[in-house]
């Protein structure tokens, strides 16, 4: 299968898209996840004991991990958008 340069530029330019609108779609959640005040499941934490400052520092540490996705992906998505795709 040949495949001329327009082609090959117009795929590389949906690939682009799509992973920028896939970004957008984890932003999104993420930024639900914490107004909700709800656990990603990609999120596994782990506090021995059932004291409040326990639950507390829990809590803190989850909002803190859906707080540095959100960053990343915003670097991502910046990336992504304006240097291309990398």
């Amino acid at each position: 299968m040949v495949v001329n340069a327009k082609q090959a530029k117009l795929n590389n330019y949906k690939n682009t898209r799509l992973k920028l609108l896939k970004t957008n779609a984890a932003i999104w959640f993420n930024k639900m996840c914490k107004v909700k005040q709800l656990k990603p499941n990609y999120i596994n934490i782990k506090i021995n004991g059932h004291k409040p400052q326990n639950k507390k520092t829990k809590i803190n540490v989850i909002r803190f991990r859906i707080n540095q996705e959100i960053k990343f992906l915003y670097r991502k998505k910046y990336v992504r958008s304006f240097v291309g795709d990398n």
